[in-house]
């Protein structure tokens, strides 16, 4: 595997670590108590030339061994977010470019039974940092549906520069989708991105 992967992120009770085929269970349960909450966010595939050889969906041990064949080959970094040692949602690095680039793109959701604790803002966090930090990367960039006010939430809470709109820019949920760019540069971040985080979600707490 590459010099990134397999690699396990921790801070406090959320932690990222690489999917596998035995978290079929538990990513399945979670999948299903939140699928009306996460169709709207789906990407699909658009009909025509595109669609041929799509297949059906692919079964999870399928996502898997193709997310994990993906990591080996250095393009990708697939995990799952952890909380208190439970799996509550997914966090992907992709699109890893190397050479004058040096870029990635991160893509994540999360049960929304946790949902506005924290828990995504501190996995984007860790995940940015192993990035910069870690693998080298230069720049990571975050597209999301102007729509999806939660996931706007963790990139503006982090302080990711928006970069304005892609218009009809992926296939979501069935249409060609509008989305909103948010992008950081390592220089931009020079404290890392984590120890951002903190100082930040410390001076939201309520003080007595």
């Amino acid at each position: 595997m590459n010099a990134g992967w397999p690699v396990e992120l921790h801070e406090g009770d959320v932690a990222l670590r690489p999917i596998r085929a035995r978290d079929q269970r538990d990513w399945q349960e979670v999948s299903r108590r939140n699928r009306d909450w996460l169709r709207r966010w789906e990407a699909t595939v658009p009909p025509g030339p595109a669609a041929h050889g799509a297949g059906s969906r692919p079964t999870y041990r399928q996502m898997v061994r193709y997310l994990r064949g993906e990591a080996s080959a250095g393009r990708m970094l697939p995990f799952v977010v952890l909380y208190k040692g439970r799996l509550v949602g997914q966090l992907t690095v992709g699109g890893i470019t190397w050479g004058s680039m040096c870029s990635a793109n991160v893509g994540y959701w999360i049960d929304e039974a946790v949902a506005g604790r924290g828990i995504m803002p501190t996995a984007v966090a860790l995940s940015v940092d192993h990035c910069f930090r870690g693998l080298g990367l230069h720049r990571i960039e975050v597209c999301i549906r102007p729509e999806n006010t939660p996931s706007r939430r963790v990139v503006e809470k982090l302080g990711f520069r928006s970069e304005g709109m892609r218009p009809r820019y992926l296939h979501i949920d069935g249409d060609w989708r509008d989305h909103l760019v948010f992008a950081l540069t390592a220089d931009e971040v020079p404290e890392g991105m984590l120890d951002r985080w903190r100082t930040l979600s410390s001076s939201r707490r309520p003080r007595n």
